[in-house]
């Protein structure tokens, strides 16, 4: 979220070991002080005392960090008095040069930390209009959505996804672009440009997919990659008739779904492949359509592969269906912070691609004709 005026700054994870890291500058000035005054002369424990501020550098602003070199000159001017021969005009003159060298360091750091923070703000942006947030209900379906960055700092990828509301039902996609960063990000934004036009005009799936081939392909040829001469994306269309009944799938080399059925789970497995985005002309433009019947309450879960191919550490890939099938019924949110929670605690916290998924409940008609 972007709040006009003075930026703030979210608070590091882990509260209580961060403020213990913040105040690690005055515990070394504090322990190095301690045992200069308790050792004897020959040791020159005081020759130490020029850490403090360079470490307060790496987490202190600039006064703060003055502040400290300050009060180690006048620890060492004190110590002075105990010993004579201390050396210490080279001990303080050491003391001096950190401190203005770690004031220095201190305004850099605070100047990168603003133009990231900057950055992060744009890539906020940019990610809500690439993957905007999906209203809670369409058309009476409850839809619910994830996305996970393999990397920390990172904030948009080339998993993608998007629900439409159209005259000939919800449509849904999701699909996963090959490759990283901006080459990634960019055919990403050009298949859902495409298709939020699309799933509007074209009566049938395979008309989807058809302008998505294209432009696909037109931003390949716009935009070549060195490291990828192959640039592809798979991706699952989902239609789901109004009133419910049945749901559409076009599974172009994209995992299949996952349909929760009375408690039972089913892996909608295409029943013919159909080819990924713009390798249609390499392995052929068959598109198979399947009809899977649905009932009232049925949920689906939509994924990318980053799901399936979390590992733990002995390298076992995450097992989503196990999973799905120990899942007591829950909604399509709590669903998805399950999977997310469990998903970090299987890596390890570490992930090593890009995950979204989608968790999708079709109305319950009886339940709201008659209500508890």
């Amino acid at each position: 979220m972007i709040t006009p005026g003075r930026l703030r700054r979210r608070r590091p994870p882990h509260g209580g070991r961060w403020e213990a890291a913040l105040l690690s500058p005055v515990i070394v000035t504090v322990l190095i002080a301690g045992l200069a005054f308790a050792t004897p002369r020959e040791i020159a424990i005081s020759r130490l005392l020029p850490a403090a501020p360079a470490l307060a550098a790496a987490m202190w602003p600039v006064l703060p960090t003055i502040l400290l070199g300050t009060f180690c000159l006048l620890v060492m001017i004190g110590l002075s008095f105990a010993y004579t021969d201390l050396g210490t005009p080279y001990t303080s003159a050491a003391i001096v040069a950190v401190t203005l060298a770690a004031a220095y360091a201190s305004h850099v750091r605070l100047q990168r930390e603003e133009t990231l923070f900057h950055v992060r703000l744009v890539a906020d942006a940019a990610q809500k209009v690439l993957l905007r947030p999906l209203p809670h209900l369409v058309a009476d379906i409850e839809i619910e959505s994830l996305y996970l960055a393999a990397q920390e700092q990172a904030r948009i990828g080339g998993d993608f996804y998007e629900a439409a509301d159209t005259p000939y039902g919800v449509r849904l996609l999701i699909g996963d672009v090959r490759g990283k960063g901006l080459p990634a990000v960019g055919a990403a934004a050009a298949v859902i440009s495409c298709f939020r036009e699309a799933a509007y005009d074209e009566p049938d799936l395979r008309g989807i997919v058809h302008r998505l081939e294209t432009s696909m392909t037109r931003h390949s040829a716009a935009f070549p990659s060195q490291d990828l001469p192959e640039r592809f994306a798979t991706a699952l269309i989902a239609e789901i008739a109004h009133g419910g009944g049945q749901v559409r799938l076009l599974n172009c080399g994209h995992p299949p779904p996952l349909l929760v059925h009375r408690a039972e789970i089913h892996v909608l497995e295409p029943t013919a492949p159909s080819p990924p985005l713009n390798l249609a002309t390499l392995i052929g433009d068959r598109y198979c359509v399947d009809t899977v019947a649905v009932a009232p309450g049925d949920q689906l879960l939509l994924y990318t592969d980053g799901v399936t191919e979390t590992r733990d550490r002995t390298g076992e890939f995450f097992p989503l269906p196990d999973w799905m099938r120990r899942q007591g019924p829950a909604s399509p949110r709590e669903l998805l912070d399950r999977l997310h929670r469990d998903l970090l605690h299987y890596s390890g916290g570490r992930l090593d691609d890009d995950i979204a998924a989608l968790s999708v409940r079709c109305p319950n008609t009886r339940a709201q004709e008659h209500p508890g």
